[in-house]
Order: structure tokens, then C-alpha cells, then sequence
């Protein structure tokens, strides 16, 4: 059985790329972050299925600090 991925994409302060990849490489397994265009900030979230709930509250906890812009 091939889980399936949930992909949300964001506009954020290109920046802050790196701290949300770092954040988000230390939760390992919960989501795979992925610049799909640094210049303006334009980010892909690959979320494991069993880890949306999670992946979302980090996010909800990163917006404390930095804008996240659903696309």
C-alpha cells in the first residue's frame, strides 16, 4: 500500500526558508519542505498522512513569527 502525500504550498519571507526547512528537518517524518522558487518565497509542504494534524500546529506555530500565504 503507497501512502499518499498531502501537498500544501505557501508564499513566504524568502528568508525565513531556511529556519522552516531547519524547523521542519527536526520533526523528522512529519513533513518535507521544498523551495519551489526562492526568489519569491514559494514553498511546498510534502505532509506523511499520518502526520497532518502535527504539520499543520507546527505551522500554526510558525505563523507566530513568520507570514505563511496559502497558494
Amino acid at each position: 500500500m503507497t501512502l499518499q502525500m498531502l501537498h500544501k504550498e505557501y508564499r513566504v519571507d524568502k528568508t525565513r526558508i531556511g529556519f522552516i526547512k531547519f524547523i521542519f528537518e527536526a520533526y523528522e517524518g512529519i513533513a518535507v519542505v521544498t523551495t519551489l522558487d526562492a526568489r519569491t518565497g514559494h514553498v511546498r509542504f510534502a505532509i506523511a498522512p499520518d502526520q497532518v494534524e502535527e504539520a499543520f500546529q507546527i505551522i500554526a506555530d510558525l505563523k507566530k513569527d513568520v507570514e505563511f500565504h496559502a497558494l
